[in-house]
């Protein structure tokens, strides 16, 4: 494995920045070579100040993809803590469809977005609670959303189909007979779940407004890997786009207190999430 220099970890952390958000400290020399030994094997780099060049040369950003999908986590699993889906299903989606129903007769209109949604277990997770707690969906209009910007991640998610691994991490054995086909070795989900999301890249550090409002957002265990200030300036955008009445649920472990004074964090049972004042 070619070994990163002190130099070249400042620049290829300041060129992820550049190009995700993500910020990495000179700590993380291991984590960059682990990543990217296999980028510069591929692309013939001689060292990682080549490889930098090679990307920022590159006109077809090829090599930046590359590097924003091997440095992006991407670790995720059905139903993953378990703790918001049960907000989801006990909690937020009957006070909405309430809410809903009282300004409109029609059916529900309900625009749910999962703002860091990786291989796409959140969105899938989120669409059986949706199927299981109001039925068919032509019994209602829904728009939810998977973003993330690994190419990837999206490729995964938008194609769902799952390994045996990534299957057994979360999901009970009830939801994958009802709602997963078996496909050789993996998992595919129904066509009924799997027609309910869509998918698309984005970086969260460019502008979103043009995507509209939201009901819900979940943004979870994303922002931990930006700059303080970046998530000052992440949570105020989200704010923007968020119903006045919405859901903002973020990770377990994170917090919004000093991030964003426009929220006002809630709890249900051991569940927080927050809300716009």
């Amino acid at each position: 494995m070619i070994k990163i220099k002190p130099d070249e970890i400042a620049l290829l952390s300041k060129y992820i920045y550049g190009i995700s958000g993500i910020s990495i400290d000179k700590s993380k020399a291991y984590l960059l070579e682990t990543r990217f030994s296999k980028i510069l094997e591929e692309e013939g780099c001689s060292s990682y100040t080549d490889l930098y060049h090679k990307a920022k040369g590159d006109p077809r950003k090829r090599i930046e993809h590359k590097i924003i999908d091997a440095i992006t986590t991407n670790e995720t699993l059905f139903f993953r803590d378990g703790g918001p889906f049960e907000l989801m299903r006990h909690k937020i989606l009957p006070e909405l469809i309430d809410a809903r129903a009282a300004k409109s007769a029609g059916s529900p209109n309900l625009r749910i977005w999962s703002a860091a949604a990786s291989t796409g277990q959140e969105v899938y997770s989120i669409a059986i609670i949706i199927r299981e707690l109001l039925g068919p969906s032509k019994d209602y209009r829904l728009k939810l959303l998977g973003t993330d910007i690994s190419d990837a991640a999206i490729s995964q998610a938008s194609y769902a189909t799952y390994n045996k691994f990534e299957i057994e991490r979360g999901l009970e054995r009830s939801k994958l007979t009802k709602y997963f086909t078996s496909a050789g070795a993996n998992w595919k989900i129904n066509d009924e779940i799997r027609a309910m999301a869509s998918f698309r890249k984005l970086n969260l550090m460019a502008p979103f407004t043009a995507l509209g409002k939201w009901d819900i957002i979940f943004c979870r265990n994303v922002a931990i890997y930006f700059t303080l200030e970046d998530r000052k300036k992440l949570f105020n955008r989200l704010a923007d786009v968020l119903e006045p009445d919405g859901y903002l649920v973020i990770g377990s472990t994170e917090s919004l207190t000093g991030i964003c004074p426009r929220f006002v964090p809630k709890r249900h049972l051991k569940s927080i999430f927050y809300q716009l004042k």
